[in-house]
């Protein structure tokens, strides 16, 4: 059981951090919105001795603590709640209408506390710790609103790591990838713009929802003729909006997708031909397209080094027995990408248990698994202690 490899000092706090993690979720804020959250890691920080930084992209803390000469490293939580309306029923539950930790992120938060307060007591360490806690993961940028506000160069870091928990695995059970581990996200509005006109005479009209069903119809030829069978791309989408009325063709339509690759190189492929094939289709109705591309997320990719180190630390520590073994890249996203573009780093997953606990991320039916954070928080000391030694 990963519960025995638990430190007697987090052991000691495990219930308070529990206390701390349960007062998160009853209290979920919104990307860019993390105001009592953020409060709330500031007064944790300044009290165990935390030299702490607000407002570093908005609402992101950023605590440091040296303890003598050494190197700098970076451990990075997300603080962020969702637009989703909580039915887990718990006591705990959220206490905001239409807003809930539905990915963790309450977890998350507290999981680096519990080892930021172990660690200013301890003091077993040679260098400077940045506690990183980012605001807006869930799409708003956050990772990169926290570097345009001069992350790395305030508070430099050798290398930078984070954790997501991951339901379906064994809790506590750590898993590791080198490479591209998580997908680019970008988002898609495609707006077609017709000729409207009656639903009796569409020999007058160019219908717009015509257009947009061609659109998706061909947008599947990209995937399956255009991307190499050995990479992984994905095109969805997510929302045709157009007319109100069943006799009225509408003069425009708007289209809502989601793009999704492992592979810088593919994520240029997809955009390229994306804009080709909108127009293409557009013209060939007598239509045509606006198209706003948004890039929003990178593909992560772990660095070898700092990823076989994470990996030696868990080993050392649990035993191979609790390291997830059969770890395959996400299609999901991650902005810590951004952070590991100018950083050296790896993310890292933890499980949060199968089963009945196995409830998806996103689902308004999840619980971030309490046994994970003792175990979680204890991984962040080791690894800690292991590079700053």
């Amino acid at each position: 059981m990963v519960q025995d490899f638990v430190l007697p000092g987090i052991a000691a706090i495990r219930e308070e951090m529990i206390g701390l993690r349960r007062r998160i979720h009853a209290h979920p804020e919104l990307g860019l919105q993390e105001v009592a959250t953020s409060e709330l890691v500031v007064e944790c920080l300044s009290k165990w001795g935390y030299r702490v930084t607000r407002g570093v992209g908005k609402t992101g803390v950023v605590g440091t603590l040296k303890n003598g000469p050494g190197p700098s490293l970076g451990l990075r939580a997300d603080m962020d709640a969702l637009p989703i309306t909580e039915t887990t029923g718990l006591p705990y539950a959220s206490r905001n209408d239409g807003i809930m930790h539905a990915c963790g992120h309450d977890g998350h938060t507290a999981t680096l506390l519990a080892a930021a307060k172990y660690l200013a007591e301890s003091r077993a360490f040679s260098g400077m710790l940045n506690l990183i806690f980012q605001p807006a993961e869930e799409g708003l940028g956050g990772a990169q609103k926290m570097m345009d506000d001069g992350l790395f160069e305030r508070f430099p870091c050798d290398a930078v790591f984070a954790l997501h928990n991951v339901p379906g695995y064994p809790a506590g059970h750590l898993g590791f990838f080198g490479g591209a581990f998580m997908a680019s996200a970008d988002t898609v509005t495609v707006r077609v713009v017709g000729r409207g006109g009656h639903g009796a005479a569409p020999d007058k009209t160019i219908d717009p929802i015509v257009v947009c069903a061609s659109i998706v119809t061909a947008l599947q030829s990209i995937v399956s003729r255009n991307v190499s069978p050995r990479d992984l791309a994905i095109i969805s989408v997510g929302s045709i909006h157009a007319g109100i009325a069943s006799n009225v063709i509408p003069p425009s339509a708007e289209m809502l997708l989601t793009v999704r690759a492992l592979a810088p190189e593919v994520r240029d492929l997809l955009e390229r031909r994306i804009h080709e094939l909108v127009q293409g289709q557009a013209a060939s109705f007598g239509a045509h397209a606006e198209i706003d591309y948004f890039r929003c997320h990178p593909v992560l990719i772990n660095h070898g080094k700092e990823t076989d180190f994470a990996r030696q630390v868990a080993v050392e520590w649990l035993g191979a027995q609790a390291i997830i073994d059969d770890l395959k890249p996400f299609t999901a996203s991650e902005d810590f990408a951004c952070m590991l573009e100018k950083c050296p780093g790896s993310y890292l997953v933890i499980g949060n248990g199968d089963g009945e606990r196995s409830c998806a991320l996103h689902n308004p039916g999840y619980d971030f698994n309490d046994d994970c954070l003792a175990v979680g928080a204890s991984y962040w000391v080791k690894l800690t202690e292991r590079f700053l030694a």
